[in-house]
């Protein structure tokens, strides 16, 4: 069976601004010197990193860094349209723009990394149920019944806990590590376990002890 296509005002308005915006980067690129496919390039890249930032901020709680690179992107785009609309002379690009245009592929590829490796904010943790409470029984109706009670066994003193193993945390790790704690205790209102905290920053399970320790 064959879908029915529906053309879209939004979809039609979307897909002019689009190209539109597309072919100014491009005139700008290739007037900053990127001449061929790399002139190209450069409005794929904006329009990449555009999409990824918007992606993160509708898929993650912790959206300040999507936001910031999504003003990026939106401002180089913005910028192309208004250089080419006749108040930049296209035929003599000043140095400053060459510059920011040769450095843009680093700046892209830099925000495209950070979006995708960021960590991801612990999901919402359930409320627990309200215990159903207690009803004191009627006294009268409770027969006297005389129960002998086994001797309780002695008290066992608690075993000691398990050494930690020493091992060097790099400071820029121990302060990650503590963020996600803290994201993790705000959430879940409990302290953050080893394990959990060995699956949330990927370290093997001595370096996520000795960081917890730390952490203590």
């Amino acid at each position: 069976m064959f879908r029915t296509i529906r053309l879209d005002a939004v979809l039609i308005q979307a897909v002019i601004a689009g190209a539109l915006s597309f072919s100014h980067l491009h005139d700008l690129a290739s007037a900053a010197g990127q001449d061929g496919w790399k002139a190209w390039a450069y409005p794929i890249s904006v329009d990449l990193l555009l999409v990824a930032a918007w992606r993160r901020m509708r898929t993650h709680a912790d959206n300040r860094a999507a936001w910031v690179w999504f003003v990026i992107a939106l401002a180089a785009s913005l910028g192309a349209n208004i250089a080419t609309a006749g108040l930049l002379d296209l035929n003599a690009v000043p140095a400053w723009l060459r510059i920011l245009v040769a450095g843009w592929p680093a700046l892209a590829f830099l925000g495209g990394t950070l979006l995708a490796h960021a960590p991801a904010a612990p999901a919402d943790a359930e409320p627990a149920s309200a215990p159903a409470p207690l009803v004191d029984p009627d006294p009268e109706s409770v027969p006297d019944v005389t129960v002998e009670r086994a001797p309780e066994p002695a008290p066992q003193l608690p075993a000691a806990p398990a050494p930690v193993p020493t091992m060097a945390v790099p400071p820029a790790l121990l302060d990650h590590a503590r963020k996600v704690a803290d994201s993790h205790h705000a959430t879940t209102g409990t302290r953050i376990d080893p394990d959990t905290l060995r699956t949330r920053l990927g370290v093997p399970g001595p370096l996520a002890d000795a960081i917890a320790a730390q952490l203590a």
